[in-house]
């Protein structure tokens, strides 16, 4: 005779059930984009521009080089997109290297 006769087929003889423990995970929510955007002046020299966007932002000479004219020509620029973070410490480092270059370079992050 089944020592188990009468009882539920998910519990033991004890009366304890068993069966695999699952825990709902949060969804993740994927960071907000932040805009790294160079803005125009009259003073900062274009090779400055193009050496910031290659040092902090790791662009090529031609991709640098295609943002300084665009900062030139519209005003403004979009050096790269990223989380917060590392958006807000970018801004950092290029007013940083402007101020200590005495260029009057300004950069800004938004939204993207």
């Amino acid at each position: 005779m089944n020592k188990n006769s009468g009882t539920a087929g998910n519990e033991d003889e004890r009366g304890t059930e068993r069966g695999v423990a699952t825990k709902t995970r949060p969804k993740t929510k994927k960071p907000s984009q932040y805009r790294v955007l160079l803005l125009n002046d009259d003073y900062t020299p274009m090779e400055f521009v193009v050496g910031l966007l290659m040092g902090i932002f790791k662009k090529t000479q031609e991709e640098a080089t295609q943002i300084m004219l665009d900062v030139h020509q519209s005003g403004i620029g979009i050096c790269g997109i990223y989380t917060f973070e590392i958006a807000e410490t970018k801004v950092a480092q290029v007013l940083d290297a402007a101020k200590r270059s005495d260029h009057p370079l300004k950069c800004t992050l938004e939204k993207a």
